[in-house]
């Protein structure tokens, strides 16, 4: 499959659509931290904060594990990784293309800016 036709790629990059999502990763990055601490800054209830851990969840940035009634949250690098690939193969393919485009616009002034030979009249 190719890696434009990857539903987790589409659902990596949803999933860091959102400020609140990419805070909650952000907090996440200094360790494993229990739901209810990364939940306290937001100004927002625990439900709604819980739905964007299910979607971080269900895009598998985000590992849970339970230790009694304590729900542990760890990042889940590997998605990151595959969807900063596809944005590195998508740059250089941009680049080389617009690198082209540059050097052929270039030859095109460099055609334009040679002195054309006149024709005489008496030439035909």
């Amino acid at each position: 499959m190719s890696p434009a036709a990857r539903p987790d790629l589409d659902l990596t990059l949803g999933a860091l659509a959102d400020p609140t999502r990419r805070a909650i990763l952000a907090r996440l990055s200094a360790g494993e931290t229990r739901v209810t601490d990364i939940a306290a800054p937001f100004d927002m209830s625990l439900n709604a904060v819980s739905k964007h851990i299910r979607v971080l969840e269900r895009a598998q940035l985000v590992r849970r594990r339970r230790a009694g009634r304590e729900h542990f949250l760890t990042v889940n690098r590997a998605p990151l990784d595959e969807a900063a690939a596809w944005i590195e193969t998508q740059r250089a393919l941009w680049t080389a293309r617009l690198d082209k485009l540059e050097a052929l616009l270039r030859e095109e002034d460099r055609m334009a800016a040679k002195p054309r030979k006149r024709k005489d009249k008496r030439d035909g």
